[in-house]
């Protein structure tokens, strides 16, 4: 259903999800909100967290402040965070889930 993308800006990060398909943006759009994104992250302040969308590339970005603070933190990076948004469940199942629905097409399927 969708690719993502992540990384740091400092202490801050970016995390861009792309819809493979356009007719799969709405669906993003409805279920990925900041309400949503921020429990999933463990993030008890919504605030930090602001969603942009790009509907001409059928793309969400959230930019998301402070969640690499932490000197703890395993993915000091963020480049992990993209992974770990698409296995937040969206209507019943997880983007990882459809990530392959349309990865690897049935070749016999789109011969003529």
């Amino acid at each position: 259903m969708a690719y993502a993308r992540s990384g740091d800006k400092g202490i801050h990060a970016n995390v861009g999800v792309i819809a493979r398909r356009p007719e799969d943006f709405p669906g993003l759009c409805r279920e990925l909100t900041c309400s949503r994104v921020a429990s999933w992250f463990g993030i008890a302040d919504v605030s930090r967290l602001t969603r942009y969308e790009l509907p001409n590339l059928n793309a969400l970005n959230f930019v998301v402040r402070g969640i690499l603070a932490s000197p703890l933190r395993l993915d000091a990076q963020g480049k992990a965070l993209g992974q770990v948004l698409l296995e937040m469940p969206l209507a019943g199942t997880s983007a990882a889930e459809l990530l392959t629905r349309d990865a690897h097409p049935d070749p016999l399927k789109t011969r003529p």
